[in-house]
């Protein structure tokens, strides 16, 4: 039995329902797996979020939780998943320690009864305990989110862009704390516009305006772009863009990092692309070969959807 599964998913909103959030979207997740949701804002995640944990109706489509109806099980589920949305939801003129009980008490449990569930990541933020949340870090409000989320024991955990607007320290140690929840046979599903993180979950989804554009692994995804990929800078970057986008041998160009990456069309050549940049460029460029990523991926998927 899939630990959430989301079958043909359709959600607008206004009053003539002209804006598409959710089109036709399903997919499933196994129990114990870390999948990821990986769009950039707008893409429809936190609407699809909010639907699977039963806060929002999607206007067609069905969608279920530990093999529960998220329309007429919602009370169930409710009991059965942790959920921290995106942004830091919790009371700010509480301190730590009372929104931990607050949130134990919502589900007739104590903190006592639950804390080596969560001992690992709480025990990082209880030497401020009387701090109240509002006053906290980034890094620490996302800790304490995730220790109210779990302090029930959820089967189920829902992270709605949990990492946005922290610090790389902080993303690195929340994706370690979802690694060891993992091991715990927590499913965890994860949304994030961070193409670094798709890399960390065991199969992910990538979303764009409403629409799942691939499932796969990681890996798989990035098997699947057969393209040739070229990594190119020069000493004037915007004057390369251009140059190479009036070259029909090239398919695609975009900024990526220090450099602009090239997807070339089949049956062309780095030579061909080499030729044309010295032509063009003289001297002023460097070349060389890259491997795809995720975000390249997404891209070139994006231009074909």
């Amino acid at each position: 039995m899939s630990a959430i599964l989301a079958e043909n998913i359709f959600k607008t909103y206004g009053k003539r329902k002209e804006i598409k959030a959710l089109a036709d979207v399903s997919f499933d997740v196994q129990q114990g797996e870390l999948f990821g949701i990986i769009g950039s804002d707008g893409a429809g995640k936190t609407s699809l979020f909010r639907i699977l944990t039963t806060l929002l109706l999607a206007d067609s489509g069905k969608a279920s939780v530990e093999g529960l109806d998220v329309v007429k099980d919602y009370k169930a589920i409710r009991k059965t998943v942790g959920y921290m949305p995106g942004r830091f939801s919790l009371y700010p003129d509480l301190t730590v320690e009372e929104n931990l009980n607050f949130f134990a008490t919502v589900f007739s449990t104590t903190v006592r009864q639950n804390y080596d569930l969560i001992k690992d990541i709480y025990g990082q933020i209880e030497p401020f305990k009387k701090r109240k949340a509002g006053e906290l870090s980034g890094g620490m409000k996302q800790k304490l989110a995730l220790s109210c989320a779990l302090i029930h024991r959820p089967t189920v955990l829902f992270l709605d862009e949990p990492t946005t607007g922290v610090d790389a320290v902080s993303r690195k140690e929340f994706w370690e704390m979802l690694k060891n929840l993992k091991m715990l046979g927590i499913t965890i599903l994860v949304s994030t516009p961070y193409m670094d993180e798709a890399g960390l979950c065991d199969k992910i989804a990538l979303i764009q305006n409403g629409k799942i554009l691939s499932i796969n692994t990681p890996r798989g995804i990035v098997h699947k772009f057969q393209k040739s990929l070229f990594a190119v800078r020069s000493s004037h970057m915007l004057i390369l863009l251009n140059t190479l986008k009036e070259f029909y041998e090239v398919d695609d160009v975009y900024p990526f990092g220090q450099y602009h990456h090239v997807v070339m069309k089949k049956g062309s050549s780095e030579e061909k692309l080499h030729s044309f940049l010295t032509q063009k460029m003289k001297n002023d460029f460097e070349l060389k070969a890259a491997t795809p990523g995720i975000e390249d991926c997404f891209i070139d998927l994006m231009k074909e959807n």
